[in-house]
């Protein structure tokens, strides 16, 4: 699309810009995605609005804690009373689900299988078993007659008895409950002389101390139970067993003493037809005879107590339930295990690696391959836009002319790509080397562009510089600028006055080797009453994202600028020599991160190969990792959350938190013939850029985890689009090497994460369905995040049991199996993806701090949920405790940050030109009309002057094409050619530039001048006056100005109707 004034004419010889000539622009991107955007996340509460629900139960649960108590306790402001209460809350839900997850475990089998049912080699000794060996029942209980005594109970013999076999009829029975019962067997006396006797008087019970006092004679180790098997009740020696509910019954003796039926004795006939059964490997079990009848219930217990003997070794129903669900369980939790793991590995070996391959030229989509897109600097010639005459020609202007290369995919254009980095308290040796370390990338100079922003006039602990002052030494400043900038004012991400802050914009190269990348950076340095405050200009590292977020979106719609916007559109394209609508990619880095020579080359490769992908990340690595125990920790847990989770989410193409120190994300992502703003998307800037949060939960997104909340926007805007991991593309970061450092970064970091996940769970239409889905993933970890303190205390009961066992079968082995895989099967994935050894050593030293990770950490984040402070992770000189950037201070003055379309803002520069130059020509002249340097035009009008008051000395006076100076050289700057038209020397202007051509008729001219032309002359009425601004808006988008009411920045442009 033609970005040219109406009036430039396409014939040779044509007529040039008409005077009067009006801008006009293309088609203005108004409707970014037809996806119907999800509800905000933070809804401004009414005055006269009820309570919500979540503070209606905050306040039940912490009804207790009265207000006068919470005064006394030194918690005096009524927010902060609620944040205590909603903190109070949200930990008693975390004991609740905690809880819950430790009765699934272990108290819900407990209630269905007791310990008395439990069944296998820990709770019975099975008859004729080799186990059972010099262990016989008595009442069902196992005794030990190995123990080196001198005799045996009357009557027993040791040879002639089986091991595990029942001798409790040489002893008398205990039976309180058949005293009520006339039945035989109620009465039956065990210790009968007619079917043996008894040698004793007394009874054994089931503590076993008669036992011992008699004979000497202990319960087994393990105080086990007699235990008999289905099919062993067909032996011949049990001939005269049977069971009722489980429990076995020697009816030997009493068989003996009635060998006949008695008549009229209903529960002899029932002992009878059991004992008389064809299929005794059945278990001759009569439990349901007894408990069908009434008349027999109050019978099942006396039999037991009368010829108990010991118990079926099979499960019963409830210890089957128990076991149905312990095993479901297990493969439930090691089927998520086992897929994370085996996608991750797969992601890491086949996905990433297609991601990273050089993309087919036909893949590549840049703005220089959309006709509605595509700037070149050009001017217009005697006939035609001339691509190559802008250094010699006056009017120059941006023109949005696709290349016919560019359309046709004939050579790979790489994307414009913005190198974000954000400092606040860095050194000079941290700076140097992130800064170093992105000029080095394999990606060529002129694409790149170097966006240092400094988070106010810090001067970190340990420093002799403020941050500011070692980021502009590190700078070559371009002699175009002065090399002290005017601050520019825009609106902050703050409450109270703070919302006003200034920055200044430096603009020149940084130098490494034979490299030259173009810089751009950003100092803020705060409004005027904040000079002498600490900290001037300090408002956080997402209002220094948001810094990048609102320019490019203000560009992307061509809405309307604040100064500092204007200031940075104006540079950048200077520097770049393109106008910053054609940036497509951010990467963003901390200033303490060393980025691999080749990650910012692969990233953009997985961007070109997959134009679904909004934003990736690399693996970040540890720098220090062996400066302390507390970096030694971190490392292996660095590498498994990016290979395992990371990987794993890839998968879904949903990675949940980009980590803000190596991260990218697309500015707009090509559609058909048109752009879909992705990063830039107003919806996604406007809820970022929210300064007023009033609530626990919006607090803990936007002031904890800036970085893991603009993931969680992304997905929530756009959830068929991805967002991914490339394991190839490496960067090196500095970790916390002091434990009170880490404490607070993970008590951010977690408490972040919870927040973030309870949103992005209710995102329904995330990638694949139900247990297959990104959303029941999340789920997952978001549970697995809040019971990270009771898992560790199950793990280490279950250790302290499993020490306690000996294993004599595979099944009892079993959880101590799953639990060393579960440890151990990162090592696999070590050996498979990184096939570096000593990492698995890494990873030992991490199982040693799992303590520290899953309990200590997460405790204390969770009693922190109501600090919303960075505590000791960033320490600057001179800081006072408590003191923030978003502490309120003052009313914002909205009037203090003009906002004004780029156009008009162009046309306001322009115009002040035009005055310049006319007055000099009538000072030339001698005419009684020139006005002095200093005092107001006669030309210009009140809103002028207002336009005027807003830019900035180098706005008004320097021609930011880069071609000729507009007004006096700047302080510390040589001087530059003067503008076309102004011919000779000057003292205002400089020398005359050899190579200027003169102004012909109604036309430039490139050539020499015309006969009939003044060398040095004035420029043509026709042209409209020297230095014509480029007539193109930021966007790229021409509207033809047919009305009165449709000029720049009218109420019916779309973006206004935001």
């Amino acid at each position: 699309m033609s970005g040219r004034p109406s009036g430039v004419g396409n014939r040779p010889g044509g007529p040039g810009v008409r005077r009067g000539a009006t801008l006009s622009r293309g088609k203005t991107l108004s409707r970014p995605d037809r996806f119907q955007t999800p509800e905000t996340m933070f809804k401004k509460r009414k005055e006269n609005e009820p309570a919500s629900c979540w503070v209606v139960c905050s306040r039940i649960t912490t009804c207790w804690a009265l207000p006068p108590f919470m005064r006394m306790c030194g918690i005096h402001d009524k927010p902060v009373q609620q944040a205590w209460r909603e903190k109070v809350t949200l930990c008693v839900i975390i004991m609740f689900i905690g809880g819950m997850v430790a009765f699934l475990t272990i108290g819900f089998s407990s209630i269905l299988c007791p310990e008395n049912q439990r069944q296998g080699a820990q709770s019975f000794l099975r008859y004729e078993s080799t186990a059972a060996n010099g262990q016989f029942g008595i009442n069902g209980f196992t005794y030990d007659f190995t123990q080196g005594i001198s005799t045996y109970p009357q009557g027993f013999n040791y040879t002639a008895t089986k091991p595990g076999g029942d001798i409790s009829n040489l002893f008398p029975k205990s039976t309180p409950s058949c005293k009520d019962l006339s039945s035989a067997a109620a009465r039956f006396n065990n210790c009968d002389l007619q079917i043996g006797g008894c040698g004793y008087n007394f009874t054994i019970g089931r503590d076993g101390a008669a036992m011992y006092q008699h004979f000497k004679i202990l319960p087994s180790a393990q105080r086990q139970r007699a235990g008999y098997d289905w099919n062993q009740m067909a032996n011949s020696e049990l001939r005269n067993y049977m069971v009722i509910d489980g429990n076995v019954l020697n009816l030997d003796r009493y068989m003996r003493r009635h060998p006949r039926a008695l008549p009229g004795d209903e529960i002899d006939f029932v002992i009878r037809t059991v004992l008389n059964s064809g299929y005794p490997q059945g278990g001759r079990d009569a439990t349901k005879l007894f408990f069908r009848r009434d008349s027999l219930k109050r019978s099942a217990t006396c039999m037991v107590e009368q010829f108990g003997a010991g118990f079926i070794d099979k499960a019963t129903p409830g210890c089957f339930a128990a076991d149905l669900y312990m095993y479901v369980s297990l493969t439930v939790v090691l089927g998520i295990v086992v897929s994370r793991f085996i996608m991750a590995t797969l992601f890491d070996w086949f996905l990433s690696a297609k991601l990273a391959r050089p993309p087919p030229k036909n893949k590549v989509h840049t703005m220089a391959s959309a006709a509605s897109s595509s700037s070149t600097v050009v001017a217009p010639g005697p006939g035609a836009v001339a691509a190559g005459a802008a250094a010699g020609a006056g009017g120059a202007a941006l023109s949005r002319t696709p290349t016919g290369a560019s359309i046709a995919g004939g050579n790979v254009q790489e994307l414009h790509t913005i190198l974000l980095v954000t400092c606040y308290s860095e050194g000079e040796s941290s700076l140097r080397t992130t800064i170093e370390s992105l000029a080095a990338t394999e990606y060529p100079d002129n694409k790149k562009l170097l966006f240092i922003i400094c988070d106010g006039i810090i001067t970190g602990s340990g420093n002799d510089r403020s941050t500011p002052d070692i980021c502009a030494s590190l700078m070559e400043l371009d002699p175009a600028f002065d090399s002290e900038p005017t601050p520019q004012s825009y609106i902050a991400v703050a409450a109270g006055s703070k919302q006003h802050n200034r920055a200044k914009v430096y603009a020149g190269y940084f130098r490494w080797k034979n490299r030259r990348v173009p810089t751009v950076l950003i100092v803020k340095c705060g409004n005027e009453e904040e000079h002498e405050k600490p900290k001037a200009g300090n408002r956080g590292k997402r209002d220094s994202q948001l810094i990048l977020m609102n320019f490019f979106s203000r560009v992307t719609y061509n809405d309307r600028m604040t100064p500092l916007d204007y200031e940075l559109f104006r540079k950048i394209q200077h520097l770049m020599q393109v106008t910053p609508d054609r940036f497509e990619i951010v990467l963003m880095v901390d200033a303490d991160t060393k980025v691999y020579p080749s990650s910012l080359r692969l990233l953009i490769n997985c961007i070109n190969n997959d134009p679904l992908i909004m934003g990736l990340c690399g693996e970040t690595k540890i720098a220090n990792k062996r400066q302390s125990w507390v970096t030694a920790i971190q490392v292996f847990e660095y590498y498994i959350s990016h290979h395992l989770g990371k990987g794993f989410e890839s998968v879904f193409g949903g990675v949940t938190c980009l980590p803000g120190c190596f991260c990218m994300y697309r500015l707009k992502a090509r559609k058909g013939d048109d752009w879909i703003p992705i990063i830039t998307k107003p919806e996604i800037v406007q809820e970022y850029a929210q300064n007023v949060v009033e609530t626990l939960h919006q607090k803990n997104l936007l002031l904890l985890g800036e970085d893991r909340f603009l993931t969680t926007l992304m997905l929530r805007n756009f959830p068929h689009r991805k967002m991914m991991f490339m394991p190839q593309a490496i960067c090196k970061t500095v970790v916390p090497d002091e434990f009170n450092v880490l404490l607070s970064q993970r008590r951010r970091w977690i408490n972040s994460t919870i927040h973030n996940l309870l949103e992005l769970v209710l995102v329904r239409n995330l990638c694949g369905t139900f247990c297959f889905s990104m959303q029941f993933v999340i789920l997952m970890e978001l549970i697995g995040t809040v019971v990270l303190p009771v898992a560790m205390v199950l793990m280490l009961i279950m250790i302290v049991q499993l020490s306690t066992i000996t294993f004599t079968t595979i099944v009892q082995a079993v959880p101590l199996i799953l639990l060393v895989f579960v440890l151990t099967m990162p090592a696999i994935l070590i050996l498979i993806t990184t096939r570096k050894l000593i990492y698995i050593s890494w990873m030992f030293i991490y199982l040693l701090a799992l303590p520290v990770w899953n309990f200590i950490l997460p405790l204390y984040a969770y009693w922190h949920f109501d600090d919303f402070s960075w505590g000791e992770t960033r320490k600057v000189a001179g800081e006072a405790k408590g003191e923030a950037h978003g502490n309120a201070d003052g009313i914002f003055d909205a009037s203090k940050v003009p906002l004004k379309r780029w156009d008009d803002y162009e046309k306001a520069r322009v115009r002040q030109v035009k005055r310049v130059e006319r007055a000099e020509r009538q000072r030339a002249q001698g005419s009684p009309y020139a006005r002095s340097q200093g005092a107001p035009s006669v030309y210009t009008d009140d809103n002028e002057s207002d336009m005027l008051s807003d830019l900035g000395p180098q706005q008004m006076n320097y021609d930011y094409s880069g071609r000729q100076l507009m007004g006096p050289p700047l302080a510390g700057n040589q001087g530059r050619p003067p503008m076309m038209g102004m011919g000779g020397s000057s003292p205002r202007f400089g020398p005359p530039s050899p190579n200027l051509g003169a102004p012909m008729g109604g036309g430039w001219n490139n050539g020499p001048p015309s006969p009939g032309g003044r060398p040095g002359g004035p420029p043509s009425p026709s042209m409209g006056g020297p230095m014509m601004p480029p007539p193109i808006s930021p966007g790229g988008m021409r509207r033809n100005r047919n009305g009165p009411n449709d000029g720049p920045g009218s109420p019916d442009s779309p973006r206004s109707q935001h």
